[in-house]
């Protein structure tokens, strides 16, 4: 999943507040049953597909890891009362982003435009078609973002503003986002638990930083894509899931609904997810694996990390899994 840190924060510096009430629906039923088959098929052959808490075993190492939902839900709460006895008991916490990672994060962002901005070169309203430069245009101006700042959005930035429904915008622009991501951290602090970032700081920049600039501008156009089923529902349909502990089948939603764009046939989505996934995901869980079997020589270790992180046939707990440890999957509210 791409990470909401720097998104946040980018809000937070630069996005206007609009509020507006959350009402989207589960597109899932929606859908033509082929549809819905074909989704529920590339998820069972999927590892670790569905669950949301786990327990990964090896001799006398203990590794708890959660899949985390980086939006605020009154849901949290509930999660938070089953996993706190198994987080209390951590050595360590590890997490894509500590407190320590945000100010730095926080502290470049605000040096360097660049970062989220096109500086030189071709802008958005030159590198999309113009019936999509409209598109995108409408739908920033609808997130409160005027479209002379929209235009200099570098792409991966501009997908992931375009992930997030227009009603949930003030939310992420004041910062104000208790996420599970964050409710764990708050746990952690209070209990003195040791937090311990998986990654440098700047991951997430390098990574989209270094993504074809093509494969970046489909991206977007992937993203203009769900526009037309509504923001709120696509947003729906991923919160009803993760709780549902079934957040893979976002991922083939979004393939389905790709591969109706016209001009993206179906071998270009399928080969644009392939280097989303390589590059957003799987290099990054292979990086975490070694820092999780190094916290685990000090200790009982809780990870918690982006839902969509665990599944796959690289995803960190079929990683974990061929390191030697036990899968095994826990409560999770």
């Amino acid at each position: 999943m791409l990470s909401r840190l720097a998104f946040t924060l980018a809000l937070t510096l630069f996005a206007a507040p609009v509020r507006a009430a959350c009402d989207g629906r589960d597109l899932v039923p929606t859908l033509p049953v082929a549809e819905r088959a074909a989704i529920k098929s590339a998820v069972d052959a999927t590892p670790f597909a569905r669950g949301n808490a786990w327990r990964a075993i090896r001799g006398s190492e203990v590794v708890d890891i959660v899949g985390t939902y980086h939006f605020d839900d009154e849901r949290h709460e509930m999660v938070m009362e089953a996993l706190r006895p198994t987080l209390d008991v951590a050595s360590v916490l590890l997490v894509e982003a500590g407190p320590r990672e945000t100010d730095k994060l926080a502290a470049d962002m605000t040096s360097r435009p660049d970062l989220l901005y096109i500086m030189e070169g071709p802008t958005l309203p030159e590198l999309l078609p113009d019936a999509d430069w409209r598109l995108f245009s409408d739908a920033m101006s609808q997130r409160g973002i005027p479209a002379i700042f929209a235009a200099k959005m570098q792409p991966w930035y501009a997908t992931m503003v375009l992930s997030t429904p227009p009603c949930m915008m003030a939310e992420l622009a004041e910062g104000d986002v208790r996420g599970l991501d964050r409710r764990i951290i708050e746990r952690a602090e209070e209990r003195r638990i040791p937090i311990r970032a998986l990654e440098p700081y700047d991951t997430a920049f390098r990574l989209f930083q270094n993504l074809p600039r093509d494969l970046q501008v489909d991206m977007i156009r992937m993203s203009l894509a769900t526009e037309d089923f509504q923001a709120e529902d696509m947003m729906a349909t991923l919160t009803r899931a993760y709780f549902d502990e079934d957040v893979r089948l976002t991922w083939e939603l979004g393939r389905i609904v790709a591969k109706k764009i016209p001009g993206m046939t179906a071998e270009k989505v399928d080969a644009t997810y392939a280097a989303m996934e390589e590059a957003l995901m799987i290099r990054r869980n292979e990086s975490w694996l070694p820092v999780i079997e190094d916290a685990t020589r000090r200790g009982r270790v809780f990870a918690a990390v982006g839902a969509l992180h665990l599944s796959g046939e690289k995803g960190i707990l079929k990683l974990l899994e061929r390191a030697g440890f036990r899968i095994e999957r826990r409560a999770f509210q």
